[in-house]
């Protein structure tokens, strides 16, 4: 509806992958991927320690925003750039 490129791991078939290969899927894929597990978060921060590349990660705490302004966010993100913008780098919600 609001004109942006969504992959979900269950469309994708990777729901039960391990986080480091998640995250290879989505840097394969050239997706940023979105998450509220802190395990992936740890292996996001851990790449950009080892300068091993990713394609980029949106990372929300549940308590910290509503659904709808993560939404509104996750629309900013989108649209203001490219997902190579984003590469190695852990984007942190709410914005």
């Amino acid at each position: 509806m609001r004109s942006v490129e969504v992959l979900t791991t269950q469309e994708d078939g990777t729901e039960r992958l391990a986080d480091s290969d998640l995250l290879d899927r989505a840097t394969e894929l050239g997706l940023v991927l979105f998450t509220f597990d802190d395990d992936l978060l740890v292996e996001a921060s851990n790449r950009q320690k080892l300068d091993r590349p990713f394609s980029g990660l949106v990372y929300i705490h549940l308590q910290d925003v509503s659904i709808g302004n993560c939404i509104h966010d996750l629309e900013i993100i989108a649209k203001a750039g490219e997902p190579k913008d984003l590469e190695n780098f852990v984007i942190y919600l709410p914005l």
